[in-house]
């Protein structure tokens, strides 16, 4: 009798449910860590406004930023799903009047 070889499930070379993208460079983690130390110390400002940075996110966000402006290798920005967006309607609209 003849034995049969099981076949792997690998599919050439890929893991499973990993998207291929852009890798993010060298130059763009370097714009993070420097905005992530700026935030530690205290001195990293928001653009707009001048405020104070103390989120984490905020930070990394800057610094991503920064990386584009700069020509850096880094992903594309992440969509957001607009969920409350709708226009709220009062209840009482023409008895204020």
């Amino acid at each position: 009798m003849a034995t049969r070889k099981k076949q792997s499930s690998r599919r050439s070379g890929k893991k499973a449910g990993k998207k291929t993208g852009k890798k993010t460079s060298k130059k763009a983690g370097k714009k993070v860590q420097r905005s992530m130390e700026e935030m530690k110390s205290g001195t990293l400002r928001s653009g707009r406004s001048g405020k104070k940075v103390t989120s984490r996110k905020q930070a990394i966000a800057i610094g991503l930023s920064e990386a584009r402006r700069a020509g850096a290798n880094v992903p594309a920005r992440k969509k957001s799903s607009k969920k409350g967006s709708k226009k709220r309607t009062s209840k009482r609209s023409g008895a204020s009047r």
